[in-house]
């Protein structure tokens, strides 16, 4: 078997890195007096490796993050917004995602709710979980052109199957009879199965009033699937007064999400 060959199969098998590995072995002198199995471990790392990167830019790709520039190790703890260094360290290791718990992150426009979520997804996807974000308008959208073309479960399950779904500006608007049954129907699937990270300028007090309190019949049936047993994150300023958007802080650009 010739040396283009053995390439050749490579390239047909999709172990394209291994291929090009190979070829510059090849072509290195030095690499004649390493043993056999070394070069073949130094191939097989190879191709481990680059199909290892090429799953994490299809999971941060298919995740859609509205940032995804965010990093964890960016998020500012000096701006007085008493954040828990502790709480956000532990929870960048993505154990609540393991224990099917949900992160509440409330505070208001431009405090960085929706750079802190991105930087949790980041870090979901790096440990290779199904990650996806959405906004909970643009979502209930999909959900209610879906039902009118026939494709509701379908589309239901683009949200329902993700190991972390986060929810940006979850309850900016009182949500419809018709969309609370979808978002009960979603959490009820979500529920005790996967994550959800929601992200909201209401605080978790407030999301009662928001989904018609006492005059709807889904208000509790709603919080009963997301409250018990969810990380709260509040991100507040010591000096109201002095608070600046966080997209300045972070140079990023205005978008319609913070």
């Amino acid at each position: 078997m010739t040396n283009q060959s053995t390439i050749d199969k490579l390239i047909e098998m999709h172990f394209t890195a291994m291929a090009d590995a190979f070829r510059n072995q090849l072509s290195d002198p030095k690499m004649k007096d390493l043993d056999f199995e070394d070069r073949l471990g130094l191939l097989v790392d190879i191709e481990y490796n680059s199909r290892k990167h090429n799953r994490l830019n299809r999971l941060i790709h298919k995740a859609e993050l509205d940032q995804p520039e965010a990093d964890i190790t960016g998020i500012d703890y000096t701006s007085g917004r008493k954040l828990n260094r502790e709480l956000i360290t532990r929870l960048a290791t993505c154990e609540y995602i393991s224990e099917y718990r949900n992160i509440f992150i409330t505070g208001a426009t431009g405090s960085g709710k929706t750079y802190m979520a991105c930087a949790f997804g980041m870090e979901a996807c790096k440990q290779y979980y199904n990650t996806k974000y959405v906004r909970l308008p643009d979502l209930l959208i999909d959900l209610r052109i879906a039902r009118d073309n026939g494709t509701y479960m379908k589309v239901m399950k683009q949200y329902a199957n993700p190991v972390l779904l986060i929810i940006d500006e979850w309850l900016l608007m009182r949500p419809t009879q018709d969309e609370q049954k979808d978002i009960l129907e979603l959490l009820h699937r979500r529920r005790k199965k996967s994550s959800t990270i929601f992200c909201s300028q209401y605080h978790q007090s407030d999301w009662y009033d928001q989904l018609g309190g006492a005059d709807s019949p889904l208000t509790d049936a709603i919080l009963d699937r997301i409250i018990y047993d969810s990380y709260k994150i509040n991100i507040e300023s010591l000096d109201p007064t002095r608070e600046i958007s966080m997209r300045e802080v972070y140079g990023l650009k205005q978008s319609d999400s913070e």
